[in-house]
């Protein structure tokens, strides 16, 4: 069986970059759809891709619901005919009359954030009503991560009764993001993420009990969505899936999605006998995390000794087998900020690079 990834006008595409391949991308929401159980238990997240031509693949499955970190992603999102967007990230400053705008520009399309402060209800919800704007909240829990939300306890349903209270804005249920959970064994996996849920569960059943209506739950990342899923009334927020990489099966097993992003590179020196360097440095793909943050193909056993901002220098006895300007791919570790750092993706169709897509949502501001 050949090679899927290599490309045949390779010499035509500059290095480094970034190669899409929209087939894959169509298996992959495929298969997100039918382990939810259907498109309307989808809720993915787009700052993986953060691109508008995947939103309109997403949308040709019917996925209608996004969620999103900025306020650029939430732009690029509408703009290409998303219908509900959630901002999975608590509006400060001038991020709140920025959404606002935002639901002003696009009428059509239902817009939501999320809160786990009391100022920034009533700050929504005071710009919102002076703009003749309601604002459906989420109250954001913390359900174990410990980067945003609240502990669910008295001190959340308070917030919730305050969403309630406030002009301007509306509940639109809970948010519960469990990124701390991941585990390649899928019976440990489920055991903690059911466990940890069971907390929204109860959280939610203590608001009803107090009259309080609890619309939806946005929950889970990727590892977890195949487990949340079950609940009815849970939107699952799989981000990593449309696109895959070379870290996620270390997380949470391999469920059968294909890989549909690679970085392309050349061997730009080769400074001693068993050394190899590529124009694959920090700027080109993700370098949050320890080594490796790449797979090679074919180098899968090298050693990294630099990495730096436009250098990759391997060690490898497979050196003598390179000539200089050949080219390599390769899947990164953590595709969602290996993409935020290319302007532009190359797509491949048929084994050839057609065309390029601007990845749109890398900025931090589009029009607004």
């Amino acid at each position: 069986m050949s090679d899927w990834y290599p490309v045949l006008n390779a010499d035509e595409i500059p290095s480094p970059c970034l190669l899409i391949y929209p087939e894959r991308i169509e298996n992959n929401l495929q298969l997100m759809i039918d382990i939810a159980g259907g498109a309307e238990k989808l809720r993915p997240h787009v700052k993986t891709h953060k691109l508008p031509q995947i939103i309109e693949l997403k949308r040709a499955c019917g996925i209608e619901k996004f969620k999103c970190s900025t306020i650029a992603e939430a732009e690029m999102t509408a703009a290409a005919g998303g219908k509900d967007i959630l901002l999975a990230y608590q509006p400060v400053g001038p991020g709140i009359p920025r959404l606002l705008t935002l639901m002003l520009q696009f009428p059509q399309t239902k817009f939501s954030t999320i809160v786990d402060d009391a100022e920034i209800i009533r700050q929504i919800g005071q710009l919102a009503t002076e703009k003749g704007l309601e604002v459906p909240l989420y109250l954001d829990l913390d359900v174990g991560m410990h980067r945003t939300g609240i502990v669910p306890g008295e001190a959340g349903r308070e917030l919730y009764r305050l969403i309630a209270q406030t002009k301007g804005v509306s509940p639109a249920g809970l948010h519960a993001y469990d990124g701390h959970l991941h585990d390649p064994d899928e019976a440990i996996l489920k055991e903690e993420a059911l466990r940890t849920f069971q907390q929204v569960i109860d959280f939610k059943a203590q608001l009803e009990e107090e009259g309080y209506d609890v619309p939806g739950i946005a929950a889970s990342g990727t590892p977890t969505f195949p487990i949340l899923a079950q609940y009815p009334d849970v939107e699952v927020g799989c981000g990593t899936s449309v696109l895959w990489d070379a870290g996620q099966p270390r997380l949470s097993g391999d469920p059968g999605f294909q890989n549909a992003a690679v970085l392309l590179a050349r061997v730009i020196s080769k400074p001693h006998s068993d050394l190899l360097t590529l124009d694959l440095g920090h700027k080109a793909v993700a370098s949050e995390m320890p080594h490796p943050r790449v797979r090679l193909f074919g180098l899968e056993d090298a050693e990294v000794v630099i990495h730096s901002e436009e250098h990759l220098t391997l060690k490898t006895p497979l050196t003598q087998s390179y000539r200089v300007g050949d080219v390599v791919y390769g899947l990164p570790w953590h595709v969602c900020p290996t993409v935020a750092l290319h302007h532009e993706a190359w797509v491949v169709r048929e084994q050839r690079a057609v065309e390029c897509w601007e990845i749109v949502a890398r900025r931090r501001r589009i029009s607004i």
